[in-house]
């Protein structure tokens, strides 16, 4: 019997690679994702579609919301910043589109379903190259956080488990991740990344996601499958 896994799933084009790799390692994995207030809440249905299609043996929407904080253009009436090209994201800034403590609550949430599943593997699809510039995305965050979740279960406590973060994304860039997930089979045209879609759920193609996500496939000479889905959508 494989060892199970909890994979934190959005929906978007590196959740949905991590939950392929965490299957192809030989996990058997049970997708979470969070009903959080986001406005582009589109993902979750994208996300329904990658953990049926990659055969995760469950798949939980857990349902927060962290409107009542606000702080992001996420979760609260923020503009979402829209640039031209990937090249002018500065990640030197954490960008408005952070959504405060976000990685640490859901992480939280993982370890909890990770201890009632008897699991000690949690895959996170977190990225410190190609990415907004968001500080808990990066290894000595995970780190970090790994530290503190083995010092906070009875599980652990009692020996019983021995929790390991993976993070396989964390030092790749947007198009070893695209390539990674297409060697493992990855229909990108089922995910969803963008932040400040159209009321059809329709990418922008300007906000730092749909930028970085598309600077990938353009490195490996590929269209985005996503966006030729959505085009065909109807209005």
């Amino acid at each position: 019997m494989p060892e199970k896994a909890v994979v934190l799933l959005s929906g978007g084009l590196d959740s949905a690679t991590v939950l392929a790799v965490a299957k192809a390692d030989g996990y058997l994995p049970y997708a979470l994702s969070f009903r959080y207030g986001q406005r582009h809440d589109v993902e979750l249905r994208a996300a329904q579609r990658v953990a049926a299609a990659l055969g995760a043996a469950g798949h939980v929407v857990a349902d927060i919301d962290l409107r009542v904080f606000g702080g992001s253009a996420l979760t609260a009436d923020i503009a979402v910043p829209h640039h031209g090209s990937a090249d002018e994201l500065d990640t030197t800034v954490v960008p408005v589109t952070y959504v405060p403590a976000r990685n640490t609550i859901f992480l939280a949430f993982a370890l909890a379903w990770a201890e009632t599943l008897g699991s000690s593997d949690i895959f996170i699809g977190v990225n410190a190259l190609d990415y907004s510039g968001y500080p808990d995305c990066r290894p000595e965050y995970i780190a970090a956080f790994e530290t503190m979740a083995n010092l906070a279960t009875k599980a652990g406590v009692e020996g019983r488990q021995r929790l390991h973060i993976h993070a396989p994304l964390i030092e790749l860039t947007k198009a070893r991740i695209i390539r990674r997930g297409l060697d493992l089979g990855v229909d990108y045209g089922l995910t969803h990344s963008c932040y400040d879609p159209s009321p059809a759920g329709r990418p922008c193609g300007s906000c730092d996601s749909c930028l970085l996500r598309a600077r990938g496939f353009a490195e490996l000479g590929l269209p985005d499958p996503a966006l030729a889905a959505s085009t065909g959508s109807g209005p």
